[in-house]
């Protein structure tokens, strides 16, 4: 996956391994002093779910890419100073390790930053069409329970507290 040529959001699904390095280093900026980074990695354990050995994420591919575009508006609408944006997510098999979801936040001072990507990431989770199969030595399950897509216009209902930490209602749990 390219970094785009042109534009201060990169977002998008690759079935190939994430740019991690890349990203970060695409989101530094002349202007931006502070750059956060939040990768989600696949580890080998999840709930009582012992032995966990591959992941595969599938997605609605033909919603994916607005709804993170419009995820990215929504961010730089409530902290403007944001700088770039990144939300990559995989789709495809994993293995205990690879990283799953990237999201960077730049900005001139770190609480945009921090608060921008701590919001991307948990928004990401509520709002955009992507399920996880999870394989374990005893089994094999598309999740633990149902997970209910919300549109990005809901997430007015988003509250972010001074600390920068942001509570999305009836969000996923973000443990990667």
């Amino acid at each position: 996956m390219q970094e785009p040529a042109a534009g201060d959001d990169w977002v998008g699904i690759s079935d190939q391994p994430l740019p991690v390095e890349g990203a970060l280093d695409w989101a530094h900026r002349p202007d931006c002093g502070a750059v956060v980074l939040f990768s989600g990695v696949a580890r080998d354990h999840s709930g009582d779910r012992e032995a966990v050995d591959r992941l595969e994420y599938e997605a609605y591919e033909a919603q994916v890419a607005p709804r993170l575009a419009a995820l990215a508006s929504e961010a730089r609408r409530r902290w403007p100073a944001v700088g770039r944006l990144v939300m990559i997510h995989r789709v495809g098999e994993l293995v205990v390790g690879d990283s799953a979801v990237v999201v960077v936040a730049s900005s001139p001072h770190r609480p945009e930053a921090f608060a921008a990507a701590r919001f991307c990431i948990d928004a990401l989770k509520a709002t955009i069409p992507i399920w996880k199969r999870e394989r374990w030595e005893d089994g094999e399950s598309w999740g633990l329970e149902a997970q209910h897509i919300l549109e990005v216009d809901d997430l007015a209902d988003v509250s972010v507290g001074p600390d920068g930490s942001v509570t999305v209602p009836d969000a996923p749990s973000v443990d990667n």
